[in-house]
């Protein structure tokens, strides 16, 4: 046996020096997801305004973060090719110097108003020439600094994986704390500087990375490389398959969220936990010693694909908590199966860069199907059913666990699958008790299908054969009484659902109604005439009760403004002689309305109507101060608020356009999100006073809702007898609650607040 050479054994790192590199390695990584994930909801609500708050701005931004991704993978690993050490940390550092300069954030100059239409191109752009730059750098910040620390010589060079895990909990936190903390305590800019400190941090660290590297031994570098050299590249059908595991939860990801934004409760800030769901799953499967073992996550994973489509057939509205964290689990169990499939197929140290652009590539496919191409496509949330079904084919090939069971089970399934499908196709009920019960034999057919492929042995396909069949069967037959027809926009799916016997029309954005229309009287006759408004439109709530008084007060004809069409009830409100004029974002929803299959509303009251198109913080804007003696402003979809409409900025531009003894009146009825005390401390902020108008009318089976409104005028004069109503109570500003602004809000608090008032 053979003595090591002494000045190899000298040239070897000691044990400080290795732990000096693991801890400033650890932090930069760790900084760098931290920064990498705080921009996102950063600058996304920066943007937000330009398109009405609508949450489809969040899935375009995850597209563009992707990609960026991409981009910034692929610098690293071509920028490690190189085999000068010298030259990926000059360059490297140059960039961000270069990016540095760019900083603070901002939104780029002759970006401040979006087309009539294209909104997901123009959103790309803008955040391409926004933040592209420092973006870009920080993205090759994790493969880059993974590669210098195999070329270190540390001890842990040949397996740096779980690095990335310390980098997807920097991203992580990151993304907890910014409704929690960063959000609620400081505003847009104090965040925006704080990140740019944090920035230069960054340079500081990647810095001190870059000199460890040089000053480490090259024989030690040379060793930890050398024992890969045996190890064999990965084949393409290899690296397909990482693309494909990478997409699959990556769409997933942007479809769980349009769900749970749209179509079960569109709250903000929701948009943060699926997404910080996603990262931990990373977290946890490059774990040297995973919390959550793989093969129990393979497991479970048919039961997971199983629950989400027993949540879709039946609906978000009976248990909304339920709901929302069984689609969240259920998303977190699935995304751990693709991530763990990734992780337990990782190559060698030597070709991490390689299979970590293969990562980002899926990412940005996955993405981009989800979030540019769905919604073109498809006129309902279509992406996740069918990603939901891809899932499926992401488990490793196997055997069948109960082949003698799975004979007897295919010939059963084309037996149902026929006797249900076939009616929608006009040959007529085969199975009429099948047809009554249908949202229980699609849960049926899909659990019993996913026990049969429980265990590490399942038939991929056909697991994911049973999954789109009982998704096939959900959209067939779904969950809504009635018939229901979907509109699809970048602004949300719009559903109308026709009630049983045609008795109304009702339009819906996820399980909020935003209209609707009685077309045949209880004896069944057709309603004629000019249409009664209803839902929260009626004469006897909170919203006619505002119109009626200012119209007494003033004893005149109207000028009013109202910010959203809606299915167009409020063109029935007013009278003959009086000018309003609508304005509303969404195009989509412009033709909904107008169209007489769906609504008669415009066609019987406002047949010439021509709403002004485009955000109405930029549009009214441009509207003459001082004529309007009534604002209305009722411009959520579904239950998502868009802020920029709700601040004090935006109140002042209502008051500058109210003629004198005018009122402003903001419709805030919302299962999630107190509202009420926001208004009030904006029109207090502007020396207005206000009244909140909040009662249950009991009269929901004729579709006439309970209403929370407020109205704010310089004195109680301007509202008329609602001044002196029992039901409208002038209501102060809470001096513990901050005002919202352009650069504040604080949706969580909103949340809590009502959460503690025991209001859904």
């Amino acid at each position: 046996m053979t003595s090591p050479d002494p000045s190899v054994v000298a040239d070897r790192p000691s044990a400080s020096r290795n732990r000096l590199v693991l801890v400033v390695y650890t932090a930069a990584i760790f900084v760098s997801a931290l920064l990498l994930f705080s921009v996102q909801p950063l600058f996304t609500k920066m943007v937000l305004p330009r398109l009405g708050g609508s949450p489809a701005v969040w899935s375009v931004a995850m597209v563009f973060f992707q990609s960026l991704l991409l981009a910034g993978y692929a610098y690293a690993h071509y920028l490690m090719r190189l085999r000068n050490r010298m030259i990926p940390v000059a360059v490297h550092l140059v960039l961000l110097a270069v990016a540095l300069a760019t900083l603070p954030l901002s939104i780029a100059g002759g970006w401040g108003e979006p087309p009539a239409s294209g909104y997901a191109i123009w959103l790309l752009g803008l955040f391409a020439v926004s933040i592209g730059l420092p973006f870009f750098a920080l993205a090759a910040n994790n493969p880059l600094l993974q590669a210098w620390f195999v070329r270190s010589g540390h001890p842990n060079g040949p397996d740096p994986y779980f690095l990335y895990a310390s980098s997807n909990i920097g991203s992580f936190l990151a993304l907890l704390s910014y409704p929690v903390l960063l959000e609620p305590m400081f505003t847009l800019r104090t965040q925006n500087l704080i990140w740019t400190g944090g920035y230069g941090l960054l340079i500081v660290l990647i810095a001190a990375c870059g000199v460890l590297l040089l000053r480490s031994p090259m024989s030690a570098a040379v060793d930890t490389l050398a024992t890969d050299t045996d190890a064999p590249a990965p084949a393409w059908s290899l690296r397909a398959r990482w693309i494909f595991l990478a997409a699959v939860p990556s769409g997933l990801l942007i479809a769980v969220t349009a769900h749970i934004s749209t179509d079960v409760a569109a709250a903000p800030l929701l948009w943060v936990l699926p997404l910080s769901l996603y990262l931990l799953t990373w977290v946890l499967v490059f774990q040297l010693r995973p919390l959550l073992p793989h093969r129990w996550m393979l497991m479970i994973q048919p039961v997971a694909i199983a629950g989400i489509i027993v949540l879709l057939a039946v609906g978000g509205e009976q248990n909304l908590l339920l709901t929302l964290g069984g689609h969240q689990l259920c998303f977190f169990v699935i995304a751990m199966a693709c991530h763990g499939e990734l992780a337990r197929t990782r190559p060698a140290a030597k070709y991490l860069t390689g299979f970590y652009v293969a990562l980002s590539f899926g990412g940005m496919v996955g993405g981009l199907f989800a979030g540019l191409i769905a919604p073109y496509a498809f006129s309902w949330i279509a992406e996740y059913p069918i990603l939901l079904a891809l899932a499926a084919l992401c488990r490793p090939p196997g055997e069948e666990r109960f082949p003698r069971l799975s004979r007897w089970y295919w010939p059963a399934l084309a037996i149902l699958a026929a006797g249900l499908i076939a009616p929608s196709f006009g040959t007529g009920k085969l199975f009429d008790w099948l047809e009554d019960q249908r949202v229980y034999v699609v849960g049926a057919v899909a659990v019993a299908g996913m026990l049969l492929a429980l265990g590490l042995k399942a038939d991929r396909w056909k697991l994911a054969a049973i999954a789109t069949l009982a998704l096939v069967l959900i959209r067939v037959y779904p969950a809504d009484e009635g018939r229901v027809e979907t509109v699809r926009s970048f602004f949300g799916v719009h559903k109308i659902v026709v009630t049983p016997h045609g008795q109304y029309h009702v339009l819906m954005h996820g399980t909020t109604i935003h209209g609707a229309e009685k077309f045949q009287n209880d004896d069944g006759t057709p309603v004629a005439g000019r249409p009664e408004p209803i839902t929260y439109y009626h004469k006897d709530g909170g919203i006619g009760q505002a119109i009626t008084a200012i119209r007494e007060r003033k004893g005149a004809t109207l000028r009013v403004a109202v910010i959203g069409l809606g299915a167009g009830t409020l063109t029935c409100a007013s009278e003959p002689g009086e000018t309003w004029k609508f304005f509303e974002i969404d195009q989509s929803m412009v033709d909904t309305a107008r169209d007489p299959r769906y609504f008669t509303y415009i066609k019987n009251c406002a047949p010439d109507l021509k709403p002004v198109m485009g955000d109405a913080r930029l549009t009214f804007a441009r509207e003459p101060d001082g004529l309007y003696d009534l604002i209305i402003v009722d411009a959520y979809s579904s239950d998502a608020i868009p802020i920029h409409l709700a601040t004090r900025e935006a109140m002042k531009i209502y008051k500058d356009k109210l003629a004198p003894q005018g009122a402003v009146l903001m419709h805030v009825s919302n299962r999630h999100l107190e509202l009420s005390s926001v208004v009030v401390g904006i029109a207090e902020a502007n020396d207005l006073e206000s009244w909140v108008y909040s009662e249950d009318s009991g009269r929901d089976g004729e579709y006439i809702f309970s209403t929370s409104v407020v109205v704010s005028a310089r004195e109680e004069a301007d509202i008329g007898k609602l001044a002196s109503s029992e039901q409208w109570t002038e209501t102060e500003a809470d001096e513990k609650q901050r005002v919202w602004t352009d650069d504040y809000s604080n949706v969580l608090g909103a949340v809590y607040r009502r959460l503690r008032d025991g209001e859904q």
